[in-house]
């Protein structure tokens, strides 16, 4: 099983790269984990923000597979306890699929995105910066994995 992130924005603060590289390269190696960032679509006055989202929907379309299980970060989402996603994630390696995970762009995901997504993930319902989204991301992808390798970063 290969873990994949696509998320829109290809210019993050020095800090969110560091920190979300920090946190990838505690994953294991067997995921061969792969960040696939997408510019984001310039906004223009005179048109909906419809309009940049849908653009940024079919960049992100186009490097998703048929076989891919795409889960899609979302406020409408699920929420879970760290515990709940690393059996979340157990159960999504079962489906014996490449995982995706998609963080959107400054107005979310388009549509047809979320149509094609397997399963909808809330890191919050909080509104996160993308390149902080980005590293809680990560983080959690890594403590789920913790958790289930019985690896002790999580403490209770």
């Amino acid at each position: 099983m290969h873990v994949r992130l696509i998320a829109v924005g290809d210019r993050q603060p020095a800090w969110v790269d560091s920190a979300f590289a920090d946190y990838v390269t505690r994953l294991p190696r067997h995921w061969q984990f792969r960040l696939d960032a997408i510019s984001t679509t310039r906004r223009n006055k005179s048109e909906p923000a419809s309009v940049a989202k849908d653009a940024e929907g079919i960049k992100i379309l186009t490097k998703i597979r048929p076989a891919d299980y795409v889960i899609a970060m979302d406020e409408r989402g699920r929420q879970s306890t760290s515990k709940q996603l690393a059996g979340k994630l157990e159960e999504w390696q079962t489906v014996g699929a490449d995982l995706v995970f998609i963080i959107g762009g400054p107005d979310g995901l388009a549509s047809d995105v979320l149509e094609r997504a397997n399963a909808r993930w809330s890191l919050s319902q909080l509104t996160l910066p993308h390149g902080l989204a980005r590293i809680l991301f990560a983080e959690q992808l890594y403590r789920a994995w913790s958790l289930s390798a019985g690896h002790p970063y999580h403490r209770e």
